[in-house]
């Protein structure tokens, strides 16, 4: 008798049984993993000058690899995030008193410019009374600004799981460096079979992408959080650690450094630091300008030059859903789709050109 369901399409029913299960049950390891393989994409072109110092040892370069992430990446990274989680203790610390009690306007915050009179406006509205602060974060995000403090610090707590995270993100990382020639050969062979007429030209395109985009948008997030940063401690503004990184992330999104040190500026003219405030926004400016006319032309390059709407979507989009590794997976996931669209339609446009020049003869 012969079978009801062919042989052939059993075998890939089961293979894509066995691929969902074990995407389930490595769901808490996929983060980890993504950040790994952003890390080892973006930062390939390195490894492979250190294994061509090694003389072609695979182990002792992913291995001197590894260390040089721990050592730029990785350890500035967590101290920065410490100090941060504990500085963002205090400022929720803050506004839980000043949501039992309300609080004062700030004297200097009506001496502000243009704006001054109306955020003291909103001042009194929002924080004056009590409890209007609370009314506020349930009505914006839906949760008690209790629930948030605690959830705040059950993440900077939560230790374990996030070495665990990290411990797991360097073995990837590592296999990645060690074994990623052979990986390219399995999928470049998998991918001919997939698409065997332009499998070379995206897979090419692919590590270029990540790689410019991570470069472009993360090395220059991370020196633009770490100048500014530096220039909010000099300028003696509170909350430097938590404010260097808060300018960090909207580095990434155009526009969002000036719109940081801006509202810092600001409110240091406005606390009678006109010296600082002044100070500050003139140091902000230059750096901008020397970022933009020269380190971004030449970090910033690949393939593709995400516009903002992507970019803007791909930062709320992968936070929402990886946290902050998606800072960096969601652009870099915009980037690979707007670089798959470009093609399609570059590929759509010479085949049309082919048929009227085809037609023309």
């Amino acid at each position: 008798m012969p079978p009801v369901l062919p042989a052939s399409l059993i075998a890939r029913w089961l293979l894509l049984l066995v691929l969902l299960a074990g995407a389930y049950f490595l769901s808490d390891f996929l983060v980890p993993a993504l950040a790994a393989l952003v890390i080892g994409l973006s930062t390939w072109p390195i490894y492979r000058r250190l294994l061509a110092f090694c003389k072609g040892n695979t182990t002792a370069g992913a291995v001197i690899a590894l260390l040089l992430v721990l050592v730029v990446l990785v350890a500035p990274l967590s101290l920065a995030s410490i100090y941060a989680f504990r500085e963002a203790s205090h400022v929720f610390a803050w506004m839980l008193a000043t949501n039992r009690q309300g609080a004062a306007v700030p004297a200097w915050m009506p001496a502000i410019p243009i704006v001054g009179e109306k955020l003291a406006a909103y001042w009194n509205t929002y924080l004056g009374e009590p409890h209007a602060l609370g009314d506020l974060v349930q009505l914006v995000s839906g949760e008690h600004i209790g629930n948030i403090y605690r959830m705040v610090l059950g993440l900077a707590g939560n230790a374990a799981r996030l070495i665990l995270a990290l411990l797991f993100m360097l073995l990837t990382l590592f296999f990645i460096y060690k074994d990623g020639r052979q990986i390219l050969a399995q999928v470049d062979l998998l991918g001919e079979r997939i698409l065997p007429s332009r499998w070379q030209r995206f897979s090419r395109m692919v590590p270029a992408t990540v790689g410019a985009t991570v470069t472009g948008m993360g090395l220059i997030a991370l020196g633009e959080g770490v100048v500014l940063g530096i220039a909010y401690w000099i300028a003696g503004v509170p909350a430097h650690v938590l404010l260097a990184v808060i300018t960090g992330v909207m580095a990434l999104v155009p526009g969002g450094a000036p719109t940081a040190f801006t509202l810092v500026s600001l409110y240091l003219i406005g606390s009678n630091h006109i010296g600082a405030g002044i100070g500050l926004l003139a140091w902000g400016a230059i750096e901008l300008f020397i970022v933009d006319k020269t380190l971004r032309p030449r970090l910033v390059g690949g393939p593709v030059k995400l516009p903002f709407l992507p970019t803007f979507f791909g930062l709320v989009g992968g936070v929402k859903t990886l946290g902050i590794v998606g800072l960096f997976v969601g652009p870099v996931l915009m980037a690979l789709l707007v670089s798959v669209w470009r093609e399609w339609v570059r590929t759509v446009q010479e085949e049309r050109e082919a048929e009227q020049a085809k037609a023309g003869k």
